[in-house]
């Protein structure tokens, strides 16, 4: 029997009596069931959402991301099913919405949006910020189609957010690292400044110095959003102190940034690194915040 199953069915199937489901097991979600005493994984929770629907929903949205691949996904992220039932039960959201049969995939032995139709729903139904942080961490995993996603805006024109994914699309990058890097990625491109590269390599006589998160090749400027990880590892934390020097000796100016920094004074640190090397505001209309970033999804 499987560690996620429907009740009901486990019985009539004399796989499980009345009494051993409700003294063995915990109950996920009405009539679903699984191991007493462990706390389901979001991919136990994902099948549990399906079964829940008598496994005629389509799982949607974040969770969708995740059977993909896509990183950064919480244990406790509300499923999303695309299916008619409006009353699901904690834990389950459900959207009664069209979807065609060609936007539908197998993931797992669970029905789940297509990579393409995923981005579709992700840029739409998120903040902006948490929007583009899903498309670039699904982008990292699947290299979804962009002009996929643009065909669901052909087909769906009216559908809710679809300005935003269309802005969303032209700056998915597959390079960017972590939801944070996403978001100061977009913080740093709405404040004005021109296109940004993504895990920029930086080399002295084909030795490599390190790489960065995100910045300016021809000015020598970048931007490094330090998460949690250089508080818990220690080793992470020395190996960044020492390669600080090394950039800076490859003539690199390095705005390092953490959670509790507030983003005006990071704006203004960049600012004023690129402007120190000669860029000045609306000078490179080319590629300017809304050009097409490096890494982006063909």
């Amino acid at each position: 029997m499987d560690d996620v199953f429907l009740g009901s069915r486990a019985v009539r199937a004399g796989l499980v009596t009345p009494y051993q489901l409700r003294t063995a097991y915990s109950s996920m979600f009405p009539d679903v069931y699984g191991e007493a005493g462990s706390v389901p994984s979001l991919r136990a929770r994902t099948r549990g959402a399906w079964l829940w629907s008598r496994e005629r929903g389509v799982v949607a949205g974040v969770a969708a991301a995740a059977l993909h691949g896509a990183d950064w996904v919480d244990v406790d992220e509300p499923i999303e099913l695309i299916w008619r039932n409006t009353n699901p039960p904690v834990g389950v959201r459900t959207r009664n919405e069209r979807i065609a049969d060609d936007e539908i995939v197998w993931r797992s032995g669970i029905l789940t949006t297509s990579d393409a139709r995923t981005a579709f729903d992700l840029g739409r139904r998120r903040d902006r910020f948490e929007a583009l942080g899903r498309l670039d961490s699904l982008a990292r995993a699947t290299a979804f189609s962009t002009a996929k996603v643009s065909a669901l805006i052909d087909r769906y024109p009216g559908a809710r957010g679809v300005r935003q994914l269309r802005e969303l699309l032209t700056l998915v990058d597959r390079k960017a690292a972590s939801p944070r890097e996403s978001w100061l990625r977009l913080k740093l491109l709405d404040a004005g400044f021109p296109a940004i590269a993504t895990q920029i390599a930086v080399g002295v006589d084909r030795i490599l110095v390190g790489i960065l998160d995100m910045g300016w090749e021809e000015y020598k400027v970048a931007a490094e959003y330090d998460g949690d990880q250089h508080r818990y590892d220690r080793r992470q934390y020395l190996r960044d102190q020492r390669r600080l020097p090394r950039l800076q000796k490859a003539g690199w100016i390095v705005i390092r940034v953490v959670a509790e920094d507030r983003i005006e004074d990071v704006i203004a640190g960049v600012d004023e690194a690129l402007r120190s090397r000669g860029w000045r505001p609306g000078v490179e209309a080319a590629s300017n915040a809304r050009g097409r970033p490096s890494g982006l999804v063909a």
